[in-house]
């Protein structure tokens, strides 16, 4: 296990994590998986309702460039050009570690800095997450004349094919770049967006031409299958690229089939004081086949079987391909008030799968009797996603519903909302094995390969699934089965094993569902709004198979898209810790990846930015170094 910048292993965490108190008095865990009916009150509809892309707007101060080291008879040789735009130069060779280079800088009046002079600024590192790594070496140069500067690499001959060149710029130009939507559906065109981003002598945020000038930008997409196609970027308005001339630059591609495709943005320009610059930001976007589509334009519900006489089944008409698996689905309910005008009732979500030509959401009618609404329904923002990229397959603005009669006789101040308002029905007996007892479960982050010793902690147990890659879901259901052996835990997680043990909260009857406690879950270090080097990593795989794999779920776009299914009620829930390494200087820093300082802004732990350590409305229990 790599350690973690905030604790060193063997000893105490360094913050203070309290063990959750996991006393079961429900029914013990079940070893099969049940989703939650969840629903919640129309304050959330603006956190539930699907991302808008440009939330997920990359900010990017860096460049990675490829590089060809071409073979000859003395070895291989690549030469590039570095703009200098502060008196500063930062970069990161990434690729093998036994490449060996000899770095030669030239400067725009001819000034070299050769070999000798620029081994002994290098340092080894690495760059990446956990398991998925690639070896780079570090240079940083100071006083240097600002221009264009050439870079001229030599090597043996086993340094000849491809690595790459991770540049760092000035932080007061950033390359912000995002896609022009969020239907990831294959045969479906989406635009990707370049502007240039600064910020004013008054401290106001700027973009486009007030920012600068971009003299070239390029899209270039690497489909599943390793193919790679490169667009011109217009700023002519007829490419997604608002009005013409404003300094929004844009492309489309179309998809082919399903997978995960990697898009680079590479911008060449000016900023606003007339220094060179280079920016790229890496799109990692799943895109998936439309397996499941509407197939009428009503909705009706009916008393579902079990649970009480409240609970409702919300039946929406689809056509699903065989074996479509389950959906996250999504749909705000939405009445009449005496005189006709709108009355939100309630959002309505869940994991489901078709059955019978419908997805069947769980629906307490008491919701209905607390917003006094009535008559004619309807289903508004209804959207079903993938569950492991989530997204939207099939969806409809409005969407009439059919509702029975209400039972409920309560009046709207009398309700109180409870728990099978809000997440269903709790899972009854069936259970070949009742589990017993209580624990804490230590669970580690992707690609990682442990987490924690389980010594530190009292009746603790090590979840532990080595160097792989899941989605969320995938994850959560993971959690789910190994603590299926007890009646009831809590979890402390590090990176994304905390996002996943919110999920499986969220969506799933487990055992956490059992234990009691302030602290359910609690996470360190997780990118809960993503990171940055999940498209780097991802453009690196094409060409080095990094690690373990790409995954959305990390992306800025894929966290934003799954957040935006996660309510207030199970965010309540976490507990997190945002962490980072201390910045004295890298030339001395025992931190084995500073490479990733690069492409992350500070206070960051090497994978995640603390700002995108964020989990609006948990608890945040504060930062460490």
């Amino acid at each position: 296990m790599k350690k973690h910048p905030s604790f060193k292993v063997g000893r105490p965490l360094a913050i203070a994590v309290a063990v959750a108190s996991s006393l079961g008095a429900a029914s013990a865990a079940h070893a099969d998986i049940v989703p939650k009916q969840l629903s919640g009150p129309p304050s959330e509809f603006a956190t539930m309702r699907a991302v808008d892309p440009v939330e997920a707007t990359i900010h990017s101060r860096s460049a990675l460039i490829p590089v060809e080291m071409v073979a000859g008879k003395s070895g291989a040789n690549w030469r590039g050009a570095l703009p200098v735009e502060n008196g500063r130069l930062r970069f990161a060779l990434l690729g093998p570690e036994d490449a060996a280079w000899n770095v030669v800088l030239t400067g725009p009046q001819g000034q070299k800095l050769r070999g000798a002079d620029t081994a002994k600024r290098g340092k080894a590192s690495h760059f990446g997450i956990e398991g998925a790594q690639v070896p780079a070496r570090m240079y940083e140069f100071d006083d240097l004349a600002n221009g264009a500067w050439s870079l001229d690499l030599s090597g043996s001959a086993k340094s000849a094919g491809r690595s790459f060149l991770l540049i760092e710029g000035d932080a007061g130009t950033e390359l912000a770049s995002y896609a022009t939507h969020g239907r990831q559906i294959v045969g479906e065109t989406l635009g990707l967006t370049a502007q240039l981003a600064a910020i004013n002598e008054s401290g106001k945020a700027i973009t486009g031409v007030g920012a600068g000038r971009i003299e070239r930008a390029t899209l270039a997409v690497t489909g599943p299958d390793g193919r790679m196609e490169t667009f011109v970027m217009y700023d002519d308005g007829k490419h997604d690229d608002g009005v013409a001339g404003d300094g929004l630059y844009g492309a489309r591609f179309t998809p082919v089939r399903a997978g995960d495709y990697v898009a680079q943005v590479t911008i060449e320009g000016i900023d606003k004081a007339g220094n060179r610059v280079l920016r790229s930001a890496e799109h990692l976007l799943p895109f998936v086949d439309r397996s499941i589509t509407l197939a009428g334009e009503r909705a009706w519900a009916s008393m579902a079987k079990g649970g009480g006489e409240t609970r409702l089944s919300i039946d929406i008409p689809v056509t699903a391909a065989k074996n479509a698996g389950h959906y996250r689905s999504y749909a705000e309910v939405w009445g009449r008030d005496a005189v006709g005008n709108d009355v939100p009732v309630a959002w309505v979500s869940g994991m489901v799968a078709p059955v019978n030509g419908k997805l069947g959401l769980g629906f307490d009618e008491r919701w209905v009797a607390k917003a006094g609404a009535q008559g004619p329904f309807e289903l508004r923002n209804l959207r079903i996603e993938n569950p492991d990229h989530f997204v939207t397959v099939a969806s409809a603005k409005r969407m009439a519903l059919s509702l029975p009669p209400l039972r409920t006789r309560a009046k709207a101040a009398e309700i109180v909302v409870d728990e099978l308002m809000t997440m269903g029905p709790r899972p009854v007996g069936n259970t070949v094995a009742k589990a017993t007892g209580k624990r804490l479960l230590l669970v580690h982050g992707y690609c990682s390969g442990g987490v924690w010793p389980a010594g530190q902690f009292s009746t603790a147990s090590t979840f532990l699934d080595a160097n792989q890659n899941r989605t969320h879901d995938q994850f959560a259901q993971r959690i789910k089965s190994f603590g299926a052996s007890w009646n009831s835990f809590g979890v402390v997680a590090h990176s994304q094993g905390g996002a996943a043990a919110l999920h499986l909260y969220t969506y799933y009857w487990s055992g956490l569902d059992n234990a009691t406690g302030s602290r359910l879950i609690q996470s360190v270090g997780t990118p809960y709004k993503g990171t940055n080097l999940a498209g780097i990593l991802a453009t690196l795989g094409n060409w080095f198979g990094v690690g373990c794999g790409t995954n959305s779920n990390l992306s800025y776009n894929g966290a934003a898209s799954w957040l935006a299914g996660i309510p207030n009620a199970s965010r309540a829930k976490v507990n997190y810790y945002t962490t980072s390494f201390k910045t004295t200087n890298w030339w001395t820093n025992d931190y084995c990846q500073f490479a990733t300082d690069l492409v992350l802004s500070d206070p960051e732990d090497g994978t995640t930015e603390k700002v995108n350590g964020q989990l609006p409305g948990a608890v945040n229990r504060g930062h460490a170094t």
